[in-house]
Parts: C-alpha cells; sequence; structure tokens
C-alpha cells in the first residue's frame, strides 16, 4: 500500500468531521425518528436565538454557535478490554483521546466508561463530535457459568473490517493518512457501528444475559456495538422535550441531570425511548424483539470549577436522600433545593463556582487595563465575561439515561 508523507495528510478533525457526518447519515437512515428529532432540536434553537440577542451574542464570542448544527456525541457499548484498547487506537486518528473516568456501576449499569473527544479548543471548536464508550464488567454478572458463556461468545467475534485494521496499522505507521485513504478508513470504521438485525445466538442464550441485565444481552449477543444513540444540543432542552410528543416522538418522562435554570450548568439530557426491533436469533424460524437504540438531546452548561461542583454534589445528594419523601416528586424537590446554587452568571463567577471566558467588550482599548481593576472594566462593559461550557458527562444522568432505554428502574 502507497505511503504519504506528513504534509499529505488530512486532518484528524476533519477525519472526525467526515466521521460524525456519516454516523449521523447511516443513524438517520436506520432510526427514522432521530430525523423528526434532529428537526426538532433545529427549530427549537432557531427559536430561542430569536427571541435572546444576548445568548446569540455570547455563543458567538465562544464559538459555539457554529457548533450547534453538528451531533455532539453518540454511544456505544463494548464487550472486552481488547476491543476497547482497539477502539482507542482507531478513535486517536480520528483526534479523539479518552477523558473521565465513569463507574456506571454505583447506578445499577454493569459498565464503566471513558469519553473518546477532541481536547484542544481548536479541535473542538471545528468539530465537537465524542463517543461516549462502556466497558462491559462481566465479573459483575454473578452467575458463574452464564459469565464463561459471555465471555466464550465474546471472545469469538472481531468487530472490525480486515481493512479498517490494515488501514490503522498504515496510520500509526505513517503518522496520518491521506485524504483518500483517510475518506475509506472512516467507511470502514462506520461499519463497526452497523445495526444487524441477527443475534449471534440462539432465543435460550438471550433470554438468560438479558435476565441478568438488560444492557448484558445488547452487548454480548450482537455482531459489534452498534451505535445506541446520537445526540444533538439545544438551548431548550425543556422546550425540545415538550415539542417531542407534539410530532409522534414517545419521550423518556424526566430530563436527567440539573433543574431548568436561568443560566444552565454542566449537563441536561432526555430522549425518545428505544424502539422495539425486530431480531433473528440462531436457529430459529421466527423473529424475537429488542430494544437498544433511540435518541438523545443534550442541553450543556457552564463548567463548575471544583468548588462548584462540591456545591452541585451536595445538593444532588440532598435531593436523592428525599426521595420517598411525602408528596414530593423528585423533579419538584430537586427544583427546590437547586435554589441554594446561585444562578446568575454573575454570582456564579463572584463566588468562584463557575469557569468564565474574558473577551474584550467592543469599546475597549489597551490602556483600560492600567486604568481599571478588571471587575471596573467588567461592570463598564468594557470586559465581557462568558461561561465556558461543560464538555464532560454526569454518571448519575448517563446511568439514567441507559436505565429507561432498557427498560429498567433508573436509580438515581
Amino acid at each position: 500500500m502507497q505511503t504519504n508523507t506528513q504534509s499529505e495528510f488530512i486532518s484528524p478533525d476533519d477525519l472526525r468531521a467526515m466521521f460524525s457526518q456519516q454516523m449521523s447519515d447511516m443513524y438517520k437512515a436506520e432510526v427514522l425518528q432521530y430525523s423528526t428529532l434532529l428537526s426538532i432540536v433545529e427549530d427549537v434553537n432557531e427559536n430561542t436565538l430569536s427571541q435572546n440577542d444576548e445568548l446569540h451574542a455570547a455563543l458567538s464570542r465562544t464559538n459555539d454557535l457554529d457548533r450547534l448544527t453538528q451531533e455532539y456525541h453518540g454511544a456505544i457499548r463494548l464487550g472486552t478490554a481488547q476491543e476497547l484498547a482497539t477502539m482507542r487506537r482507531m478513535f486517536r486518528i480520528l483526534g479523539m483521546l479518552p477523558v473521565d473516568y465513569y463507574d456506571l456501576s454505583v447506578a445499577g449499569v454493569p459498565v464503566h466508561a471513558t469519553a473518546f473527544r477532541p481536547v484542544s479548543n481548536e479541535s473542538l471548536a471545528k468539530n465537537p463530535f465524542r463517543i461516549f464508550t462502556s466497558l462491559l464488567r462481566l465479573e459483575l454478572i454473578d452467575n458463574l457459568e452464564l459469565r464463561a458463556t459471555a465471555e466464550r461468545i465474546l471472545s469469538g467475534r472481531n468487530i472490525f473490517t480486515s481493512n479498517a485494521i490494515e488501514l490503522l496499522e498504515l496510520a500509526e505507521q505513517q503518522g496520518g493518512l491521506s485524504a483518500v485513504a483517510g475518506s475509506e478508513f472512516v467507511s470502514e470504521l462506520i461499519e463497526t457501528f452497523r445495526w444487524h438485525s441477527e443475534a449471534t445466538v440462539d432465543a435460550e442464550t438471550f433470554d438468560r444475559l438479558q435476565d441478568a441485565h438488560r444492557l448484558v444481552a445488547d452487548v454480548v449477543c450482537f455482531r459489534g456495538p452498534h451505535i445506541n444513540h446520537l445526540t444533538p444540543r439545544t438551548l431548550d432542552i425543556d422546550q425540545a422535550q415538550a415539542e417531542m410528543p407534539k410530532r409522534g416522538v414517545q419521550a423518556k418522562q424526566l430530563i436527567e441531570g440539573p433543574p431548568r435554570r436561568n443560566f444552565p450548568i454542566l449537563l441536561r439530557q432526555t430522549s425518545f425511548k428505544a424502539l422495539e426491533e425486530r431480531i433473528r436469533f440462531v436457529g430459529a424460524d421466527c423473529d424475537g424483539a429488542h430494544t437498544a437504540r433511540f435518541g438523545e438531546i443534550e442541553q450543556r452548561g457552564a463548567a463548575l470549577t471544583p468548588k462548584g461542583m462540591a456545591l452541585y454534589d451536595e445538593l444532588l445528594s440532598e435531593a436523592r436522600r428525599a426521595i420517598g419523601a411525602e408528596a414530593v416528586s423528585y423533579e419538584s424537590n430537586l427544583k427546590a433545593v437547586f435554589k441554594k446554587f446561585p444562578d446568575s452568571l454573575e454570582d456564579m463567577r463572584i463566588q468562584e463556582l463557575a469557569y468564565f471566558k474574558y473577551s474584550a467588550g467592543p469599546e475597549y482599548q489597551p490602556e483600560h487595563a492600567q486604568l481599571f481593576p478588571l471587575e471596573d472594566l467588567l461592570s463598564k462593559g468594557l470586559i465581557l465575561a462568558d461561561p465556558i461550557i461543560y464538555e464532560d458527562f454526569l454518571p448519575v444522568s448517563a446511568a439514567g439515561i441507559f436505565q429507561s432505554n432498557l427498560g429498567g428502574t433508573v436509580v438515581v
């Protein structure tokens, strides 16, 4: 295979943009309601921006406006450490590195996870797409015989095409790929995430694994880690949630994450419920059913400092302890508890609860820095402070999304 010089390589950012677009096209073709979800988010964002010039200007300053038109993340579930190791190498070619560790087992989901995403501001601005990647924890299957069965099934599969592996090795050997080879690499990698309606096990094995946990069956019983959801970003998740049933999309009951605020923090997520899909079992003369794939929406707010995160965790714990209190729903209690978290950008900035990016206002002159302290510059509008958007995930929220779309009980 012909090699290339470094000057001829396509950039990881361009490869990631190509990858996310092909993933979106594939998912829209496979999960028809996802196109409806994208339309809802687009309409909500346009409506929100048309009514809020200040928000429009802030998003322009922080390079977040263009990112609204791109899907923000997807999610996959892997079965073995070897699959994860190879996937890490694949994502690295796309400029996506592992960021953070999430243990979802504490919320009743037998996986732990990381997110592969771009890490530099420049790369995030060009294309923010990331994949929340879970790894099944077989040691959490109590039945030793069933655990051994799952291990045997997983050890016998290869989730990557031979051409994807060949191109991966070429990219690692020469430090990149040409535009032609890069396009081929992305197309081959996309095959790993495609849906397969044929299970790799018989119905009895599927049922036994599903009884252990529905997610175990979803990971173990298919040829590969079909993408289980994609996620556009909205500026008003409550409006999007209300719009879904109006357009024939069945939304999950509760929005995961912090309650609605004037100035959002961290991450809020909702989804339409996973669709029941027909699957064919090995040796069966009739079809079965499986629910795994859905569409998600996220709203991102300000990234919190360690001090802000400590307050968030304290308030979340307080709200969770109150579950079951008489005549008080979790949602209303969460909103009441979070009144203790300041809901203005100025208060969050002064109390050092969130991270901010400072930029020059339209009337700023260099000499102003010598004449006024920062707070005066801010009050005069000479310097502008905008919250830095949170780029990562919340374990409890991720578990809530997983559980609601696997037919389980959400453990909050």
